[in-house]
């Protein structure tokens, strides 16, 4: 288990690619088209302190996988006084090769451990159906979070329906 460096940019854009394309909710032609603004993000929040990304490596170096934490902006709430950030967790992907493995485990147990180092209280997530369970075991529990979709996302995630609203194509910005 290692930080990643910016040099690994390239690998967590390839991982984040392959995880959209594992969820089956967006096409290929979609994902391609996010793969620029995905860097251009990932350097950014990377160079910035915000992004703070971990590789699994197997033997000899091979990579088994990667996952992300995310600072982002925290909203103050009753109790003790919150940090301004939050860390969450993102763009986890395992290798095809490598799943079954353990590798998604030890790499979210490495974001807690560094989230505890760091002082924070919670650390959180959206888990895709594949990931969920593995999330679970290691401790996470099930939030109360609900979304609306103002817009057709991808072939698997239409709009939401409002009574009284027609639904929108993928084209319009919300």
């Amino acid at each position: 288990m290692r930080r990643a460096q910016a040099s690994d940019l390239e690998l967590l854009v390839r991982h984040r690619e392959s995880m959209w394309l594992d969820m089956h909710g967006y096409s290929a032609r979609q994902i391609r088209a996010a793969a620029a603004r995905s860097r251009a993000w990932i350097r950014r929040e990377f160079r910035s302190g915000r992004y703070i990304a971990f590789v699994a490596e197997g033997p000899g170096g091979r990579v088994a996988g990667s996952g992300a934490i995310w600072l982002r902006s925290s909203q103050p709430y009753p109790g003790p006084r919150p940090r301004p950030d939050a860390p969450y967790v993102m763009s986890m992907y395992t290798e095809r090769a490598s799943r079954r493995s353990g590798v998604a485990t030890r790499l979210v147990r490495e974001m807690i451990r560094w989230a505890r180092r760091k002082g924070y209280r919670r650390i959180t997530l959206h888990a895709s159906a594949q990931g969920a369970p593995v999330y679970r075991r290691i401790g996470f529990e099930d939030s109360n979070e609900m979304r609306f979709n103002l817009v057709r996302l991808g072939k698997d995630r239409p709009a939401s329906r409002a009574p009284g609203r027609p639904i929108r194509s993928g084209r319009g910005r919300a």
